[in-house]
This record gives structure tokens, sequence and C-alpha cells, in this order.
């Protein structure tokens, strides 16, 4: 899906055509493999880093076009959302030096990305998932304007015959219905890739699979989406619930989802993997093929297997098989998608060295892996890990054991040992494998959020607490701090510099409202106040919109001329000449007519639909704060 000159033909005669190119593909690709055609003598890597463009306010910003025709590089390209876009660092052989030409490279690019987004008044953040996305900015308005993502949103939406269900239950709970696949764009990553040699086909996939979840646990950096604390890695579960196409997860029969850990080893050949794909999911994407493959291949050249690759770009492993050429010699290599975006260049880098120590430091007795492992706790130690991180215990080799106690004792010596079989000397490795050693007894990305989002909620709201997260974490990536070396916020600080940026009442505002129904008793609203400790109640309708308020003041009167009051509906007595606001208005605005009106609050409504509230505790918070 990166292609940008991609041209999609709708008529049943290209889809033909299209698959039967994706057949003579894979029987091409068979031949290369019997053959032995491909580059063995130098063994790569390379990364994909996805970036999030935030406004001033750290909110998602909408001028990644713009910001990709100032930057004019080869080495970037869009994503989904007009608030990423994506670096491809150059490959490295993989030899002493690699990682420091890889980091150097990912500084130099994220710089010149940064210097350009600061002409427009914003700034680039690394994070799994940005803390300040809001449903506002996962709705198509932010869809990159390209056609390429229009006609994958259209598709998928198409195929599954209905809006996308997302769900997602962890300390907060989540349920949301949408209309497109934007979700997906919530989602930024550390792509990894290595390069691997033919005799290591099958086996170094299938160990991949093994590694994953101990690599995703001490990687993982996503655990908030739109305010609510869910899994350490939501990634895993957002990723896959954003795209589904599948018609009805209740159903008997057994469907697969596009998004996958997958569902066996494989046991021959990586043939197997596309034959799968092929088998189980539908052409998305399809366009004009002129090669045929196995021609090529008999005229001694080498082919393209562009069908192959278009419909693998279509089916998300979270450990992806991808064919290359360099220098006109193929290569296969397989892509880790699971590593997140973030907390700094440091970790991610990291992350990558402690994968690629783990992948060539593959022991000899794993070659049958399913006479060690089954394949079950593999996918089973991998979604574990996606839920609580660091925190898992998985089961590794039959045994129970926790994942702090599989990285530190088992894995890290495993990836030093991998390095070091690469020519890496002990210094070079710990500059790496030390941060994630360092982690272990301080905290992951996802620790560190939490913690942080858990304190500052006690002196802010949900939105100034996720902005302040953001900001701080920009800070931190603008030095490339490590996350093990992270300071917790500074509440006083942080609270601080909030109200000082605060300028309209949607910063402002309680998102976390009581209300009442119509038809509720004026008893029910009594208590509540009393429990609560408020003068006044919201009321709105089954359907969300706002209807009207009541206040201690109303139920004291009515109380008094009617002993009968708490049988009576909230629509009886409450006031339905409301003063609303919109979540735009200035804070000083707000101020004024709450004064003028002598009220102590006032509803936050777009097309009356109750957004939130800001009351006179409200302001006189945000008046002594202001100093």
């Amino acid at each position: 899906m990166g292609e940008t000159s991609l041209k999609v033909k709708k008529t049943t005669s290209n889809h033909i055509k299209f698959v039967n190119a994706l057949l003579n593909d894979i029987e091409a690709l068979e031949m290369m493999i019997t053959a032995n055609l491909f580059e063995s003598d130098n063994i790569r890597i390379g990364a994909e880093q996805e970036v999030c463009i935030v406004n001033e306010d750290f909110k998602p910003a909408d001028n990644a076009i713009d910001l990709l025709d100032k930057i004019n590089h080869p080495q970037f390209t869009t994503e989904l959302a007009k608030y990423n876009i994506e670096i491809n660092l150059l490959p490295q052989l993989l030899q002493p030096g690699c990682f420091a030409a890889m980091e150097n490279d990912l500084k130099d690019k994220f710089q010149l990305a940064a210097n350009h987004a600061a002409t427009n008044n914003t700034k680039l953040v690394l994070a799994g998932i940005l803390p300040t996305i809001s449903r506002n900015e996962i709705s198509l308005e932010y869809l990159t304007p390209l056609e390429r993502y229009h006609m994958l949103s259209k598709k998928l939406r198409d195929i599954r015959g209905r809006q996308f269900d997302l769900y997602l239950k962890g300390v907060d709970e989540l349920h949301i219905r949408h209309d497109s696949i934007m979700f997906e764009a919530c989602n930024t990553s550390f792509q990894t890739h290595l390069q691997i040699a033919p005799e290591e086909f099958v086996p170094a996939y299938n160990w991949a699979l093994a590694i994953s979840a101990p690599v995703l646990a001490i990687s993982s950096n996503s655990p908030l989406l739109l305010g609510k604390e869910l899994w350490s890695e939501i990634r895993i579960a957002l990723f896959q619930q954003s795209i589904d196409t599948r018609h009805s997860i209740d159903e008997i029969r057994e469907q697969r989802p596009r998004v996958t850990f997958g569902k066996d080893w494989i046991y021959n050949s990586i043939t197997e993997i596309y034959k799968e794909d092929i088998t189980r999911f539908e052409v998305l994407i399809n366009d004009d093929i002129n090669e045929n493959s196995v021609e090529t291949i008999q005229s001694g050249n080498v082919p393209q297997l562009r069908a192959l690759r278009l419909h693998n770009g279509t089916i998300y492993r979270w450990n992806r098989m991808c064919y290359g050429i360099t220098d006109n010699k193929p290569h296969m290599r397989i892509e880790c998608r699971y590593i997140p975006a973030g907390p700094s260049i440091q970790d991610e880098i990291a992350n990558a060295a402690f994968w690629v120590g783990l992948m060539k430091a593959r022991p000899e007795n794993v070659k049958k892996i399913w006479e060690h492992f089954d394949f079950k706790d593999v996918k089973s130690n991998f979604f574990k890990a996606a839920r609580s991180g660091v925190e898992s215990v998985f089961v590794w080799r039959g045994k129970t054991i926790s994942a702090h106690d599989l990285i530190k004792n088992e894995l890290l010596p495993l990836a030093h040992e991998g390095l070091k079989n690469c020519g890496f000397s002990n210094e070079e490795i710990y500059v790496y494998l030390g941060t994630i050693e360092k982690r272990l007894s301080s905290s992951t990305g996802s620790q560190w959020q939490v913690r942080n989002f858990r304190n500052l909620k006690k002196e802010m709201n949900v939105s100034d607490a996720l902005n302040a997260l953001t900001e701080f974490m920009h800070d931190q990536q603008k030095q490339n701090t490590a996350v093990c070396a992270w300071p917790d916020i500074q509440i006083p600080a942080a609270l601080k510099k909030q109200v000082a940026n605060m300028r309209i009442v949607k910063q402002l505002m309680s998102s976390d409202v009581i209300t009442v129904f119509p038809d509720d008793p004026a008893a029910l609203v009594d208590q509540i106040m009393k429990w609560h400790d408020v003068n006044h109640i919201v009321v709105e309708d089954r359907k969300g919109n706002l209807v009207g308020v009541v206040t201690s003041g109303r139920i004291a009167e009515i109380a008094e001329i009617n002993p009968l009051f708490g049988e009576l509906p909230v629509k009886k007595i409450m006031r339905k000449d409301i003063t609303t606001i919109s979540p735009e208005t200035e804070i000083t605005d707000a101020l004024e007519i709450m004064k003028n009106l002598w009220i102590s609050s006032l509803p936050v409504v777009t097309n009356n639909k109750l957004m939130g509230i800001v009351t006179k505790n409200d302001m006189l918070r945000w008046m002594a704060l202001k100093g």
C-alpha cells in the first residue's frame, strides 16, 4: 500500500488477471527457493519509523502532505492519517556500527522533519498511540487525501458490510462503533526488518513467532486511548479490530482476521504463508501486472513479484515475510511489525538490537520448534504481553515463567550472544542491551505513561493530563533520553504550564458529567446532589440531547410547596431555558456569561449534544493558578 502510483482496477476481468498474476508469482517464488537464487552472502537490517505530528496544544495536526512537500526527501512518505508520516531508514549491513548508523540516520531525518514542522507551528512526537488523539481525529476528515487510502477504507467497509466495532477492556473500558478504518491511524510503530539467509527461512520465521511476546512486553509503549487506560500495548487489539472484515465474530464458521499472529508454525516452506493468505483473504487492491514472473526467471532475470507484494501488503501479520531486491539480487526478510514507536529514538534502536540479537542467536535445538514450543502457548503469550506488558507470565517451553525473569535470565544473555556472533564488541552491545536491562528495574514506556497519567489526573482533568503527558514525552524525546532514565512529571509545574496555555472552554471543562433523564423521579435528583455535593444536575434525553437542568434551589422551592415532590418526574421541575456554550468558547467569555447571569455552571454542547460542563469551582481554580 506504500505505492503512490497504484491504479486500482475494479472490473472482473482485471480482478481475474491480477489473481492469475498472483498465482504466477507463487510458482516463481517456489522456483527461486528450489534453485537457491536468493542472496545469502549479505545480511542487512532496516526500519520504518512512523511519526505523529501535533499542533501547539499537542493535539493531532493535519498538515502531513504539506510537511512532506517541504521535506521533499525520498526517505519520507505518507501514512493513513494527516497527522502521521513515515521515515524509511537506509538498510545497513548487519555488522559492528550498524545500529549507531541507523540511530544517526533516524536522528538526522527526524530533526529534518522537526525543523520543517516548526515552520507551521507543529511538532513531532514518538508514541505507539498518541495520548491526545480524540474522537474528532478518528474521522474521515483526517484521512490522507490519496486514492489508495480512500479505496482501502471503502473496500474494507464493503467487505464487512457494516460498521466496525471496537471493544477493549483493561482498567477502563472502551466500546465504540465507527464507520471507517481511521482507528488504525492511531497506531504508530517502529517496524524493524532483518534479512534472512535462504537456508534459515523456515526456522527463522518460526523463532520470530516464539520470541514475539517477550520482545513486545519489554517494548510496550501504548497503554492509553481516548483517555482510557486499557492494555499495556493496545495497538495489538486496536489494529485488528479497526480493520476487521469478518461479518460476525459470533458465527460458528471460523473466520480469520486480516491482522493476525498466525494460526500455526510453517513446516516446509515460506510459501505456506502466502498460500494461506491467498486462500483465506480476498484481494483488496490490484493493478496492471505486465510481468510473467515464471518467464522472467526462465530468461535469467529477477522477477518483481509485484502481485504477491501488493497482496502481502494488505495482510497484516505481526511477523511478516517480505520479498525485496537489492542490487539486482532477490532477498527475503522478516518484518517485525509489533514494536511501537518511542518512547525515544534510543529506546527504539535498543528494541531493534534486542530483537536482532535474539534472531541471530536462535538455539540449534529449535529447528523443529514444534517439538519444544506449543504454538497455542506462543500465541497466547503474545496477547498476554499486549495486555500486561512486562508484568505478564508466559508459558515458555512448557513451563510457567514471568516475562521479567525470562528476559533477564535467558533472553538478554541470548541476545548478547547473537550480537557477539555478528562481530559486535561487548561495549557496543551494552549500549543497546543495557537500555533493555535497565527497563526491567525502572519502567517500560507503558508503565511510565500509566504511572504519570494516574498522578496527573489527581490534579487535572483527563484532557489536561493527556496534554501534560504528551508535552513531557516530547521534551524527553528531544533530548533522546531512554525511558528507563525519565523522571516522573512534577505535577505543580505541569499544572501551571497547562493552565497558562488554556484559552478555550474544552481545555477547562469536565467531561465526566452526572446527568439524569426527564422521566427520572425528583427524589433521585435530590439524593444525587446530596451524595456528590453538587447544586445542579443536567438533564439529557435518551439520544444524548440536552433538554434541561435542575438546581438545588429549584428542588428546595418545590419541596416547600409540595410534600410529594419526590414522586414528580424531572421534566416537571427542570428549567428548559438553558444558557450553553460551545467547546471553542473563550474561557474569559464563559466567565463573563456566568458573572452576568449569576449562574454557577455552563453546559458545553455541540449540536445540542452534551460535551461537558464548566462550573464556578473550575473558574476559581483556573483564576488562582493563572495568577
